[in-house]
């Protein structure tokens, strides 16, 4: 792909989202930047979705795992079923009901101040690392397909990836990515639909034969029945359910687009429509992942050292222009869809939950979202530059080990709000949760010795989970 290329299929690609902020931005307030108005039409919230949940590190590292894991990805995305069910009929009713806009307001009238403050203070932390796990790998392929032909430093890179989603947000907000995450998730979807066709015609198969092709291969493996394994069904099954509701019913990110809905009713309804698409949507990038690596063995093409290089070294250097348009749009959308809300959604928890935004005057209001959310951008630039000094590991693992420690505490503190009556000492609740981390931490670095050589995986949240449960049972107030 040449430069010039690359350059026009980002320039119109941020031309066309910027143009749907101009247009979705107009006579915008600080409620249409935290609720959309409460407007939203239930189907482009559900699909908008799919490429918000999805992210880059799906649309990189789920193929690139397929080399090692196969199909075993999906035993998790089964588990997203149970999770989401939880969610469309257990916390979604409640949020309604109480009329919130930032999901952790709840804890402060159940469980109270210092409880309200650090599950919202625990998001932010989540919420941050995570979208910029997400930010890295679009910067990374950008970086590799574009800036560094023409000497642009990472850093430099970063700072283009998010300046640019600080542009077509600053001012709409939730109601503008709504519309945006629509937009980007058909790029998304059309993306990996469009290389499994591609590759399929490079390898001269028909429909029936790609799919006996990929059925047959050594990748095609679903279900894992070895308890110590990190695949072990039961182990992604449940863990798959837990993170779906803590990654998406206990996140702000996540539950600020449900809650643009007009009621309740609509607002499940684009939740089980959302899951069952994103159940066929995953199922695709299995298939995408087990056809890359039996691509790259017919064309006695080398693999890369990281899993999460395969896509787009065979997307850039040997399928065609095609193929590289598609996964440039595809990683761009894919990153862009899932980031840009996380700005909002970080942006929206701050200032709800931090500056005390009731009490204050629309003109003030204005100003201070304003300021919090460039303060995010650099923040977000900050830990990508951190993260590539550092990352050694695939980026998916990264993240979903970031989520066991940074979410077991809100597991722990809404399951308590809403499974116990009793009232706590509400002082003592940081200690509690900070305490969990770190029990948590020591669990899974001593869990092979403890164990038998057991190896926790997904399942370290419930455990994380567990014990801020119990160490706020310890106390309640008598």
């Amino acid at each position: 792909m040449s430069t010039t290329l690359i350059i026009t299929v980002i320039v119109i690609y941020f031309g066309c989202l910027i143009g749907i902020s101009i247009i979705t931005s107009k006579n915008a307030t600080t409620d249409s930047f935290f609720t959309a108005n409460r407007s939203s039409p239930w189907y482009l919230v559900a699909f908008g979705m799919i490429g918000a949940s999805l992210s880059g590190v799906t649309f990189i590292s789920v193929p690139g795992a397929v080399g090692t894991q196969g199909f075993a990805y999906f035993q998790m995305v089964l588990g997203y079923l149970v999770g989401y069910t939880v969610i469309a009929t257990v916390l979604m009713p409640l949020y309604y009901k109480l009329n919130l806009i930032s999901i952790y307001s709840y804890l402060e009238t159940r469980l109270g101040f210092w409880s309200y403050k650090t599950g919202s203070f625990f998001f932010l932390l989540s919420r941050t690392i995570g979208a910029s796990f997400r930010l890295y790998l679009a910067a990374e392929v950008l970086q590799i397909g574009l800036f560094e032909k023409m000497g642009m430093p990472f850093v430099g890179t970063v700072a283009i990836t998010v300046g640019l989603i600080w542009i077509y947000t600053f001012k709409g907000g939730i109601k503008t990515i709504i519309w945006t995450d629509t937009f980007q998730t058909v790029f998304l979807v059309g993306a990996v639909i469009f290389s499994v066709i591609l590759i399929k015609q490079e390898l001269g198969l028909s429909v029936s034969t790609l799919i006996s092709t990929v059925s047959d291969s050594q990748y095609s493996q679903i279900f894992v029945w070895d308890v110590k394994s990190n695949n072990y069904f039961f182990k992604q099954f449940i863990g798959g359910a837990f993170i779906a509701i803590v990654m998406t019913g206990l996140d702000q990110d996540m539950m600020q687009k449900n809650l643009t809905c007009k009621n309740l009713k609509e607002a499940q309804i684009n939740m089980f429509s959302f899951c069952t698409v994103l159940v066929v949507v995953n199922f695709l990038f299995l298939t995408l992942g087990a056809l890359l690596y039996i691509f790259a063995q017919a064309k006695g093409i080398a693999l890369p050292a990281k899993t999460d290089d395969l896509y787009p070294l065979l997307a850039f250097n040997h399928l065609g222009i095609g193929v590289g348009v598609l996964f440039l749009l595809g990683i761009t959308a894919s990153s862009y869809a899932s980031a840009d809300s996380a700005l909002a959604s970080l942006t929206t928890s701050f200032c709800i939950d931090f500056l005390d935004f009731k009490s204050k005057p629309e003109a003030l209001k204005s100003k201070l979202k304003f300021w919090v959310h460039i303060g995010f951008s650099v923040l977000l630039l900050i830990v990508i530059i951190i993260f590539k000094a550092i990352n050694d590991q695939s980026v998916v693992s990264a993240v979903f080990k970031v989520a066991g420690y940074t979410y077991g505490p809100l597991l722990g503190l809404f399951s308590f709000g809403l499974f116990t009556k009793q009232n706590i000492k509400d002082k003592a609740v940081p200690f509690v949760c900070i305490g969990s981390v770190m029990l948590t931490y020591l669990l899974n670095i001593n869990s092979e010795s403890l164990f038998d050589g057991y190896k926790f995986g997904f399942e370290l949240l419930l455990f994380n989970g567990l014990f801020t449960f119990l160490g706020l049972k310890l106390m309640v107030k008598k």
